[in-house]
């Protein structure tokens, strides 16, 4: 008896043995997978982090100040080795704060009697689609003390109309100068070196004709009021007030404004100029370079080709990108547009200036 007992706690202590020695191992391997997952969780967290932040930032760069940003690296063609200097996207921009960098800020109450002098009114302007070219260079600061939400409306889109339609006269005459180079055989110097600066001022390394074709061309009126309006308020934020800034555009080098939330020393400024049709020519050129609004582009090259008018209910949707609200933000425009009737002033016509009214502005 005493020996099947013995027997017996010798098989029980042999077993619990084999036990701890199968079980030892497994320990061993489990301490090893907790400790790898604690050591590599920061990194993990770490590498998710900058995925994120870099895809915020990438939706951010769509609003950057044109195509790219001063002072960091040079775009080079995916295609081509040849590097683009982003100061020529911007000469003509700049040139044009420096020119008219000593302005007198008007009060609204002088700005409507010009309106008024001159006869530049919106009604007339719904029937007649002309419009008085009175080329402001500052906004009124009194333009948030108008209660009257319709009238302050009104007063805004008179300031920023007659900017809009110069710039895309401007645009106009440049693409009607084009087709004629395009339908030569052969071109003189004077055409060439044309070509070449347009090249570069719209990041065209390929010297493409066909890209350049698309890149310069105009931006519907109504839509460029209703990106002003959102932007700006209707003319009444800090930025518009401060820098001109009416399309709400970034930068990380130029000359700008620090949004209140951001941190002291990094991120964006919010770009500022000297004059609002700086503004205005910086807002157009940014759709017609960066590649945030290619497919903005493409759509609108597709109207052109099929002669239909530059709609800019179609052409709002491929705006997504231009505020990180996507497709709230092209809601808002369209609402903008069709509650304000914006279109009334996509076919209007700017008259010539004359001396008499540059005297009085």
């Amino acid at each position: 008896m005493r020996r099947k007992y013995y027997s017996s706690k010798k098989k029980i202590l042999k077993f619990l043995y084999e036990r701890e020695l199968e079980t030892f191992p497994r320990i061993i391997v489990s301490c090893i997978l907790v400790i790898s997952f604690f050591y590599s969780m920061p990194v993990i967290i770490n590498f998710t982090n900058k995925n994120m932040i870099a895809k915020k930032e990438f939706q951010n760069n769509s609003k950057a100040i044109l195509a790219y940003t001063l002072n960091k690296k040079s775009s080079v063609s995916e295609n081509e080795n040849i590097t683009l200097d982003e100061r020529d996207l911007l000469v003509d921009i700049f040139n044009l704060n420096d020119l008219q960098g000593d302005t007198v800020r008007l009060s609204a109450s002088t700005i409507k009697q010009l309106f008024e002098d001159t006869g530049y009114k919106l009604r007339d302007v719904r029937k007649k689609k002309l419009v008085k070219p009175v080329a402001l260079t500052l906004l009124p600061n009194e333009i948030k003390l108008i209660e009257n939400t319709k009238k302050r409306k009104e007063f805004f889109i008179q300031i920023v109309l007659p900017l809009i339609l110069k710039e895309n006269n401007n645009i106009k005459q440049d693409r009607k100068r084009l087709f004629t180079i395009i339908n030569k055989n052969n071109n003189n110097e004077l055409e060439k070196k044309w070509l070449e600066k347009k090249y570069k001022q719209y990041g065209v390394l390929s010297k493409d004709l066909s890209e350049l074709k698309i890149r310069m061309d105009e931006i519907p009126v109504s839509l460029a009021i209703a990106q002003a309006a959102k932007e700006t308020g209707w003319g009444t934020s800090r930025f518009a007030q401060e820098g001109n800034a009416l399309f709400g555009q970034w930068t990380w080098s130029g000359e700008g404004l620090k949004p209140k939330e951001a941190d002291k020393n990094e991120g964006h400024k919010v770009m500022k100029f000297n004059v609002l049709q700086a503004s205005v020519r910086a807002y157009q050129r940014n759709l017609n370079t960066h590649s945030s609004y290619k497919d903005f582009r493409k759509a609108r090259a597709e109207l052109r080709d099929l002669d239909k008018p530059l709609d800019s209910i179609t052409l709002s949707k491929y705006l997504d990108k231009y505020a990180e609200t996507g497709s709230l933000y092209v809601d808002v425009l369209k609402k903008i547009i069709e509650q304000n009737r914006l279109k009334d002033f996509d076919d209007a016509k700017l008259l010539p200036s004359s001396i008499e009214l540059e005297s009085l502005i």
